[in-house]
């Protein structure tokens, strides 16, 4: 047995002597700051005799802190602007149809050849006014699709010239305190329902195939009108003329229209938009200036699109004597069409009675190789089709996108309605803008259909069906907005801003949509009160030092009915700045989180207009009357 090592009783003795000394050094430790807390607690705290105060017993429980998440500072706290009785007044009640850039007496000043003077000139800076356009007194809010194709209120559009004008060609009747439409035009007596039946016997408008059309020189646009239950969506222009109030009235029945004019400069529209295009009288020299407005109609028609014409020339042997015109001169017309439709490639596929249709070519072999045969028009060369704002017209042919074959469809072929609105657009499956794939136009068509459902929690209005009618997307981009709502009883006017990195209008084209390019340093070519919603995705970040704020917001005002709503998406230092703004101008609004939550800078604005018109005439007032 082995004997304990002495050592190791030693090394214990120590370790233990150790942790004695350690333990007796913490407990002298931990009293001394013991001591010291009760000293201060005790001790009496100085008061100052300026402030009073009780001294309150000591409470050894815990008190339960509540967190504040609520914001402190809102948009009733900035500071005051004159703006909000003085800066923007109701202007004068002459003002209540202003239309800023197609203004009669400013259009006096411009050459009356190939009526320039009827195109858009708008007001310099100096010239803008700084006051709300009003809406006439009695105004109401218009009647919901599908009665107001059929009616309009007369103190909406209080002009009776067309009942007088039009009184045999069936346009428009006055009853009592409304408008009546029956259907008619002047080269459809019947009504617009049977004109267009004509037009199906001859090409097929039911299989989806057509989807977008334009109908130049419109009158009150009730061929777009009844086309719409076909589901084809028309864009409807006429000038601002002598027919007082034609595009307005159409706006007011629900129908997509613009205020527009064929003359010396493009329509604002891309190459390739529209599946049909047609005239009813709509007194265009077709066949005249070389053919000069064929050959814009040929750069906005699609790859194997038809051109439709009634009226003078057509079918001249029956109504020479009722058009007071010469056999000579009407045959001689008709001649001049006939060619410069050869000249364009166009083949005429039919003439029944009072109707003749044309195709375009789905793509552009033959034509290249019967350049020999016709001088006249030459191919344009390095120009970009889809250009249209302020362009210059040319006299030359807008060539189609280039082809492996005779068979295939310049540009690509597109899928019928309503598959079109969701499939890949030709322009972005064959990569011809930078930077949008397949992918993101999947990607962005489902994000606005999230977007478009939470806005429907924001304003009731929208999500009820039928309260809106007529609305407005002032930065589209691909269309995402529109193709989402859909499904409504609505019409969306796509802009794409001139301004804008990408020229994408000929996608929303594609996909079955309609829009126009628009600078919004400047006034829409439209009536004031044309448009129930209004949607503004990122447009005051676009026009950032462009130009004023103000003056973008005051045309958001001339354009939106009274009790319309508009909705704001920007980052959350613009929507403060529109606020203080339109605070001013009498909306109602407020600021709300960006659906993914509170913690993106992109907020949203929701606003409406409020009721307000023009007094009463009796009252010899420049004012409104809050009604």
């Amino acid at each position: 047995m082995a004997c304990p090592n002495p050592l190791h009783y030693l090394l214990v003795f120590n370790g233990k002597r150790a942790n004695l000394y350690y333990l007796t050094f913490v407990a002298i430790l931990c009293s001394f700051f013991y001591l010291i807390g009760i000293w201060s607690n005790t001790s009496s705290p100085v008061i100052s005799s300026a402030a009073p105060c009780s001294l309150q017993p000591l409470i050894t429980t815990p008190i339960p802190i509540k967190l504040d998440f609520e914001a402190h500072h809102k948009g009733a706290d900035l500071p005051p602007t004159a703006a909000r009785v003085h800066h923007f007044p109701p202007c004068n009640t002459q003002f209540s149809e202003y239309t800023p850039c197609e203004d009669a007496t400013r259009s006096l000043r411009f050459n009356r050849s190939m009526l320039i003077y009827r195109e858009r000139h708008c007001p310099e800076p100096q010239e803008l006014l700084k006051c709300r356009v009003p809406a006439p007194y009695g105004y109401t809010a218009p009647f919901r699709w599908p009665a107001s194709r059929e009616s309009v209120w007369y103190a909406n559009v209080p002009h009776k010239w067309l009942t007088v004008e039009k009184k045999n060609q069936n346009w428009v009747r006055f009853e009592r305190d409304r408008f009546r439409f029956p259907g008619g035009g002047t080269m459809f007596p019947n009504g617009a329902d049977a004109y267009i039946d004509d037009i199906d016997r001859l090409i097929n408008l039911s299989d989806g195939s057509i989807r977008t059309a334009i109908d130049t020189g419109c009158g009150v646009a009730s061929w777009g009108a009844y086309l719409l239950s076909r589901n084809i969506v028309t864009m409807s222009f006429a000038p601002r003329d002598t027919h007082e109030a034609q595009v307005q009235f159409a706006l007011e029945r629900g129908v997509p229209a613009l205020i527009g004019v064929l003359a010396s400069i493009r329509l604002p529209y891309p190459s390739r938009a529209f599946d049909m295009a047609h005239c009813s009288r709509c007194l265009i020299p077709w066949g005249q200036n070389d053919g000069l407005y064929l050959i814009e109609v040929d750069r906005i028609l699609r790859p194997g699109g038809y051109w439709i014409l009634s009226g003078p020339p057509i079918n001249w042997e029956r109504h020479w004597k009722g058009w007071n015109r010469t056999r000579q001169d009407l045959n001689t017309e008709q001649t001049g069409i006939e060619r410069v439709a050869k000249s364009l490639c166009w083949k005429k596929i039919k003439q029944r009675d009072d109707l003749a249709i044309w195709q375009k070519p789905t793509n552009h072999v033959h034509c290249k190789i019967n350049r020999k045969v016709f001088k006249y028009p030459q191919f344009c060369q390095a120009q970009d089709g889809d250009k249209a704002w302020y362009t210059k017209l040319d006299k030359c042919l807008t060539p189609l996108p280039e082809v492996s074959d005779i068979k295939i469809v310049a540009g690509g072929t597109l899928a019928k309605w309503p598959k079109r609105l969701t499939s890949i657009p030709p322009r972005i499956s064959g990569g011809t803008l930078k930077g949008i794939t397949a992918k993101t136009f999947t990607e962005n068509t489902e994000l606005w259909r999230k977007r478009v459902a939470y806005y429907k929690t924001l304003d009731y209005q929208l999500a009820e069906r039928g309260r809106y009618r007529n609305l407005l997307d002032m930065n589209s981009y691909l269309g995402g907005f529109a193709a989402a709502i859909v499904d409504y009883p609505v019409w969306v006017m796509n802009i794409v801003p001139v301004e804008a990195e990408i020229n994408t209008l000929g996608v929303i084209y594609e996909r079955g949509l309609i829009g126009t390019y628009q600078n919004w340093c400047e006034a829409m070519s439209t009536y004031p009160r044309t448009y129930d919603f209004i949607h503004a995705d990122s447009v005051f970040s676009l026009y950032k030092e462009r130009c004023d704020m103000e003056d973008i917001l005051l045309e958001m005002d001339r354009i939106l009915r009274p009790e319309g709503s508009v909705i704001f998406r920007d980052d959350v230092d613009y929507l403060i700045k529109i606020k203080v703004i339109i605070d001013a101008m009498q909306w109602d609004s407020r600021i709300v989180d960006h659906e993914k939550g509170p913690h993106e800078r992109e907020k949203i604005l929701v606003a409406v207009k409020q009721y307000w018109t023009a007094s009463a005439p009796d009252q010899n007032q420049e004012g409104n009357s809050a009604s």
